[in-house]
């Protein structure tokens, strides 16, 4: 039987294509991939005859739904965190890769787009969402953070949108990542082969986006996004919940959103919403590669504790939908702890120059 290549690569016209090629895992990252993407993303980059990548996917679900968690939960299971750890570091390295890339780097985004998903599409220079198009950052649901560069992306999104991403996990369509800026334009998919077409053939990058976008209609956030900015802006878990559920007492519009956000929040990892926290915080005075850093050495010490492996287990392998997490509530977090995550480690991320 033949394997089909998980990540499969082109030379069209003027561009380096590279299309995600695991429709049925709905193009989970694994380490594979990264290690297939980021030789090619480096040769290209000193090829003079590649102008522009176009990154895209196989299939009409997905675009990335993220990094294969459950390979790397049975990895630190098996005590084999180092294992585990090699894909991070790789990912990130990627990610990194990608934010500085010396040409324009653009990814047609249809479908599910959710952790390793975005650390591939949201660090490049054009971010394009069709129809389809479903992003969120969960991370917190599973004892884990919003990784992949979210400490640089996320508290950099306009009116707490970031922040509220961050720790709630909520799905976006395709006219909220416009309007919040994590796509820069919108194309419907059937439109989507011609701009591929369009791309490759050459010509400006902006001009050839500008003339194939199209207005994807009113974001539902906007109507919320006030209400949103007060509640989130503060970014300390208790602060935010204090506001919500004083707004979901007062009665009002507001109410049941508050309501049903509240408790959302308390069903996440406590330990991960204040690492989410810290990461709002510390992202605005960080660049990409600072914040990635950051990042490998929070997943670091995840990688070696309990709620990554228990919100795995509840979620993803016995789907019990009740993780006990440890500490189990806010109230019991300890805030030098949390800072512990952010420390030195013996074994930083480093970065291979990115080719000019």
């Amino acid at each position: 039987m033949t394997t089909e290549p998980e990540v499969l690569f082109e030379r069209r016209g003027d561009a380096g294509v590279i299309t995600l090629n695991r429709p049925k895992a709905l193009n989970a990252l694994t380490l594979g991939m990264v290690r297939q993407i980021d030789p090619h993303l480096r040769a290209w980059a000193s090829d003079g005859t590649v102008s522009r990548i176009v990154l895209k996917a196989a299939g009409e679900r997905a675009f990335c739904a993220g990094g294969d968690v459950r390979q790397i939960h049975d990895l630190g299971r098996a005590g084999r965190q180092a294992e585990a750890l090699e894909f991070w570091r790789e990912e990130y390295v990627l990610n990194h890769l990608i934010g500085t890339y010396p040409k324009p780097f653009i990814s047609l985004i249809d479908g599910i787009c959710m952790g390793g998903g975005f650390g591939l599409s949201a660090h490049g220079t054009y971010r394009v969402g069709g129809d389809r198009y479903l992003f969120a950052m969960p991370e917190v649901n599973i004892g884990l953070f919003p990784d992949v560069g979210g400490t640089y992306v996320l508290p950099r999104l306009p009116k707490a949108s970031g922040t509220y991403l961050a720790f709630t996990g909520n799905r976006i369509k395709t006219a909220d990542g416009l309007h919040v800026g994590l796509l820069t334009h919108a194309v419907p998919s059937a439109a989507l082969p011609d701009l591929e077409a369009a791309l490759c053939a050459g010509g400006d990058v902006a001009a050839t986006l500008a003339a194939h976008a199209a207005d994807p209609g009113p974001a539902p956030l906007l109507a919320r996004e006030a209400f949103i900015a007060d509640m989130f802006t503060p970014g300390s878990p208790f602060v935010v919940l204090a506001a919500l559920d004083a707004v979901a007492g007062q009665g009002g519009a507001e109410a049941d959103f508050a309501r049903e956000t509240a408790a959302g929040l308390r069903a996440k990892s406590p330990t991960s919403l204040s690492i989410a926290a810290e990461q709002m915080r510390r992202g605005p005075g960080l660049d990409l590669g600072l914040a990635l850093k950051a990042e490998f050495r929070v997943v670091t010490r995840v990688a070696h504790g309990h709620d990554f492996y228990e919100g795995v287990r509840a979620l993803l392998v016995d789907k019990d939908n009740t993780p006990h997490w440890q500490p189990p509530r806010l109230e019991d977090v300890d805030p030098a702890a949390i800072a512990a995550y952010f420390d030195p480690i013996s074994d930083e991320l480093e970065f291979p120059a990115t080719p000019a």
